[in-house]
């Protein structure tokens, strides 16, 4: 099924979960149980999540190390897995003939008779979409693959690990059963979408879930206001995240426009937590305290969390977690500074017997405060 886009003002609102369901997550353990009637998420310990596996691709990028495996793969999933990651995060959209496949881009681009050739990720059929980059069968070769970036920029699509892309039904069932998944529902920020066309997506993806999930810890997450709403409303077995870049763009979609506005968003929809670019928390870092005294959980993104003294201060903040693209360099530094007590002066071996000082910095309760207010400022240049 086709997504059709509509006129904001013919989309009806939707109406408020009649049940009384804001929760906590746990990042070791779900509740599950097609009959819950309630989610539990609770983050006994700070929660690091591997973005689109082991990390984005940055085709731009001179770092080799965004550019090492190929993202939302089963290869970058459980080489992600190799790390003590809790939760990998991927994207999930729903092809023309209502598969669930893995992919981030709205569209897709492959050169043909030396033309970019530009094709919507949702109306393709599920072998037209596995058609493009390295294929399943050897000696099969598929479509060249390029990537458009927000500037214009056309980039070729390789990188030094390489992988075929996959369905949702195929991550269930290859990556380690031991790795919770962060679903991000992705839908296109430009397009407005009827109630019955999100449903008809959602159930898509609840369908294989539910069918090939079984203790996994799952968490649903979106940027699209109505699909998280709507989320919500088909289950109540896994947690809900409203994702928010937190004022740092701006939307025809107020709910979209501010932590604030999330939060709302959050508690009317009784999801169980947000998850905000990292830059908008710095900025505002008082919100964070209105979100956890909301029984709200809190995660964030950005490339700040590839910073692990600014991972280290969400920590001392109450952030409950970080989706992150260094997952082995982020992972270490979050050992060291959780495990390590302040001012221990102990160094730890990494796997190659490097030796790294504890990066846990000694922060007074005054130092502390000092910086809370100067981050929005810093953040804001």
């Amino acid at each position: 099924m086709a997504l059709k886009a509509v006129h904001v003002s013919d989309v009806p609102n939707l109406d408020h979960v009649s049940e009384n369901a804001t929760s906590v997550i746990y990042a070791d353990r779900l509740s599950k149980g097609l009959d819950a009637l309630r989610v539990s998420f609770k983050t006994p310990k700070f929660t690091v999540i591997g973005h689109r596996g082991s990390g984005m691709n940055m085709l731009q990028s001179t770092d080799r190390r965004m550019k090492a495996i190929k993202e939302n793969t089963i290869r970058s999933f459980n080489a992600a897995g190799n790390f003590p990651v809790d939760f990998v995060e991927f994207d999930v959209q729903v092809t023309k003939d209502d598969c669930p496949i893995v992919f981030h881009d709205n569209f897709i681009y492959s050169e043909e008779n030396n033309t970019i050739v530009e094709k919507r990720v949702t109306e393709l059929t599920l072998a037209e979409f596995l058609s493009y980059g390295p294929q399943r069968e050897p000696g099969n070769v598929g479509k060249s693959l390029s990537r458009k970036l927000k500037d214009g920029r056309i980039f070729t699509w390789t990188v030094e690990e390489e992988d075929c892309f996959c369905t949702l039904q195929e991550v269930f069932q290859k990556v380690n059963p031991s790795l919770g998944f962060n679903i991000e529902l992705k839908f296109d920020d430009n397009i407005v979408y009827e109630e019955n066309a999100l449903n008809h997506v959602l159930q898509a993806i609840l369908e294989v879930v539910f069918d090939y999930a079984k203790e996994r810890p799952i968490i649903f997450s979106s940027f699209q206001p109505d699909a998280v709403g709507w989320m919500r409303k088909l289950q109540k077995t896994y947690p809900v995240f409203f994702l928010t870049n937190g004022g740092m763009e701006v939307y025809t979609d107020v709910r979209r426009n501010s932590l604030d506005e999330a939060l709302k968003w959050a508690m009317e929809n009784e999801l169980q937590g947000i998850v905000s670019e990292v830059k908008a928390i710095f900025r505002n870092p008082g919100s964070i305290n209105k979100i956890k005294e909301s029984n709200l959980s809190l995660l964030t993104y950005g490339q700040l969390n590839n910073v692990p003294e600014a991972v280290h201060m969400q920590h001392l903040m109450g952030v409950d977690g970080v989706i992150v693209d260094l997952v082995r360099e982020i992972t270490e530094a979050v050992y060291d500074f959780v495990n390590k007590p302040v001012g221990s002066g102990e160094e730890s071996m990494t796997n190659e017997g490097e030796m790294l000082a504890t990066r846990r910095p000694k922060f007074s309760q005054q130092e502390l405060s000092f910086l809370l207010k100067l981050i929005p400022e810093l953040i804001g240049h």
